[in-house]
């Protein structure tokens, strides 16, 4: 049977890791941003959303690669746990050191449809392969892939990857939305900047509550 505290421990997780996948700035993010300024708050989402399909099929290939070593997996929680820590914190730091504003290209006058703007932000996030190795992190941090887990469990995760993914294209399309005005090449650094230190904080939590022997998660 089924637990309440199972699914909803499986829902938080999957939330946090799609919004971890997708907050940082990188070529999809500014890209996002530009269509919002530019075409506008939905031209914007719909980039987003196309980020996330791509987003959930590495994070299918990586779950699925995982299910393949349980044993490993669970005789050495704590390394890959410790391991998902320090790549989390390489991650914040680069994020936090890289600057989102060299990512930005000239937008065409032509807004397109919304099909066109979906699946090019698809084939753009697509083309990373490098995002499984962050996944592979946020998994072994998380202990987001188990053994014995149901179907229904593991869609449950997934689909909380997804939502997590599409509630940050949503927040930050809003967000540029309503401060377009005001919002230039500066505010998308600073906006890269914080994104990138809360990645940190929470690495460096996770990172000395691994050694702890205690779970933060």
């Amino acid at each position: 049977m089924i637990q309440i505290e199972t699914i909803f421990d499986i829902l938080w997780k999957g939330f946090i890791i799609g919004v971890i996948v997708s907050a940082p700035l990188g070529p999809v993010g500014v890209l996002c941003i530009q269509r919002t300024l530019n075409k506008g708050r939905w031209y914007g989402f719909v980039t987003g959303i196309g980020a996330s399909l791509s987003d959930i099929a590495y994070a299918l290939l990586t779950g699925y690669g995982m299910s393949f070593v349980f044993d490993y997996v669970n005789k050495n929680i704590f390394y890959l746990q410790l391991f998902g820590s320090i790549l989390l914190l390489v991650f914040g730091i680069y994020t936090f050191r890289s600057n989102p504003v060299q990512s930005i290209r000239p937008i065409s006058t032509n807004k397109g449809s919304y099909f066109h703007n979906f699946i090019t932000a698809f084939a753009v996030t697509l083309s990373n392969p490098l995002i499984i190795f962050l996944f592979i992190g946020l998994f072994a941090r998380f202990a987001f892939v188990s053994e014995g887990v149901l179907v229904f469990e593991a869609v449950t995760g997934y689909l909380a990857i997804a939502l997590g993914a599409l509630a940050w294209w949503f927040g930050i399309t809003f967000f540029v939305n309503k401060v377009r005005k005001q919002f230039n090449l500066r505010g998308i650094w600073i906006l890269n900047r914080i994104i990138g230190s809360i990645v940190i904080v929470v690495s460096v939590l996770g990172l000395v509550f691994t050694l702890m022997g205690e779970s933060l998660y």
